[in-house]
């Protein structure tokens, strides 16, 4: 399972600045447009005969061959099957993706929607024939030719799995069960010290997303479309939470941890933490706030420099197909990308539990982007705070 998706602020300039460099006119955002023109390429047409290996980047527990878990293992058929030998670098981050991207040297990578603008603005990805992804067709349709894996109608990737990020409390702690992350935020100082929020820039888009709700005045309209004014909110916001915090979480072990002996009482949290904690006794409860919640979807994105193509695409088909996609999202804690993979879970609740097909669930959650200066709800007439400022102050607000 993943351990960490934080993201570190040295890699993460040299991405931003990139994006920033591909500046174009504006986009429709319904449409996938993000208000940059990406470096012009095309998918492939067809696929010829497969070159006998496969290098990909992922995040822990997205390509187990049998090496951590002699029980977990879906590259050995995978292998079997295509006759694509793959090699596996298990990425912490996702600027550290980005960065192994530009090496070159991978075919592949499962990324996440805060670093999917980013390879595609650089030209370190290349843009995706769905034609050539049977089992594309199968995959949700709300996960489809989204804002952080499209652009102006134009897939750049497969969707793999998602997740929301939760309010998780202790309910021995915590009282009355919270419905609202007020409960970190106006609250925080009920339970100071014991208040813990994901270690990331990221999170900022969690603060701008309660004000969204709470602060209609500032107009907010996307958590991750900031500008000037509504930016320092958030971070305003985080920075007097910062007083009430008693530690940042990116190892989701470790918050486990510090739930069950009660150094945390309330703060984010994904569901495959909620339930580990749940089944080590610890009376934990979560719930997604009224306020609606930030989450993710990682994509399987090919290298516009990838050296086996063929095989990449193949890759691409085995881990959404219906078998394979229902193991890794049971392994790794997360909702499937393919609606027939809950057919195939051995635990048949386990699509209910992280609501694979509820649709209103999911419309809730507003999935992780990378933050750019052409705002990606549409606005034109202002410049929106890029990613490499979340950094910055990310590390103000934590000082």
């Amino acid at each position: 399972m993943r351990a960490t998706r934080t993201l570190m602020a040295a890699a993460a300039l040299g991405g931003l600045l990139l994006a920033t460099a591909c500046g174009g006119s504006g986009g429709d955002s319904k449409s996938g447009g993000q208000g940059f023109t990406p470096p012009k390429m095309s998918a492939p047409k067809s696929l010829g005969r497969t070159e006998g290996e496969v290098n990909l980047i992922a995040w822990a527990g997205y390509a187990e061959d049998g090496s951590n878990d002699p029980k977990v293992d879906w590259v050995t058929p995978f292998e079997k099957q295509t006759g694509c030998q793959v090699s596996t670098k298990v990425a912490g981050t996702s600027d550290e993706m980005v960065n192994l991207m530009k090496t070159g040297q991978y075919d592949a990578v499962s990324a996440s929607g805060d670093a999917s603008l980013r390879l595609i603005a650089s030209g370190d990805a290349a843009p995706v024939n769905t034609g050539l992804v049977p089992h594309y067709k199968d995959i949700f349709a709300g996960l489809k030719m989204q804002a952080w894996n499209s652009v102006d109608k134009v897939a750049y990737g497969i969707p793999h799995g998602r997740g929301a990020n939760l309010l998780m409390y202790r309910t021995d702690k915590v009282s009355p069960a919270p419905d609202s992350w007020k409960a970190v935020f106006e609250d925080a100082g009920r339970y100071k010290g014991h208040v813990t929020a994901y270690d990331s820039s990221i999170y900022i888009a969690d603060a701008a997303l309660y004000l969204m709700k709470t602060r209609p005045n500032l107009g907010i309209k996307d958590p991750y479309a900031l500008d000037q004014k509504q930016f320092d909110a958030a971070v305003s916001l985080l920075k007097k939470q910062n007083g009430d915090i008693g530690e940042y979480w990116s190892d989701y072990l470790k918050e486990i941890s510090a739930f069950k002996s009660g150094d945390s009482v309330v703060g984010t949290s994904w569901q495959v933490i909620v339930n580990t904690a749940q089944g080590e006794k610890a009376p934990v409860k979560a719930v997604l706030p009224k306020e609606g919640a930030t989450g993710w979807s990682d994509t399987w994105m090919v290298s516009a420099k990838a050296k086996h193509p063929d095989c990449a695409y193949k890759w691409l088909d085995w881990i959404v197909s219906p078998k394979v996609n229902a193991q890794v999202a049971e392994y790794f804690g997360e909702a499937p990308s393919n609606a027939k993979a809950c057919d195939e879970t051995s635990d048949k609740s386990f699509c209910a539990t992280y609501h694979a097909d509820d649709t209103a669930y999911w419309k809730q959650v507003h999935y992780w982007n990378t933050p750019i200066p052409q705002c990606l709800d549409g606005r034109t007439d202002v410049t929106c705070v890029p990613y490499a400022k979340w950094v910055q102050a990310w590390t103000e607000i934590k000082g």
